[in-house]
């Protein structure tokens, strides 16, 4: 039972690791073609104010697929050409 339990957890915090890793940066919204429910995409075209980048999320889901909304967020790590 205890290596059911210790696969188990493996799995999720490969999947947590997995999901942290494919947080994209895109230079502009246009290039974002599939986005889907909860997944955030970080936008790099000069928008938002100096040190921050705007991050667009799939919030929920309408008739017309995942509406998208958009905030300005710190930047974590170095500028995206």
């Amino acid at each position: 039972m205890s290596l059911c339990r210790a696969a188990c957890l493996s799995l999720l915090i490969s999947a947590v690791l997995t999901a942290a890793a494919h947080a994209a940066t895109v230079g502009r919204e246009q290039d974002i073609v599939d986005l889907k429910l909860g997944q955030r995409v970080m936008v790099d075209d000069g928008t938002c104010p100096a040190g921050q980048v705007k991050e667009v999320r799939g919030s929920k889901m309408s008739d017309k697929g995942v509406v998208r909304i958009s905030s300005c967020v710190a930047r974590y790590g170095p500028k995206s050409k």
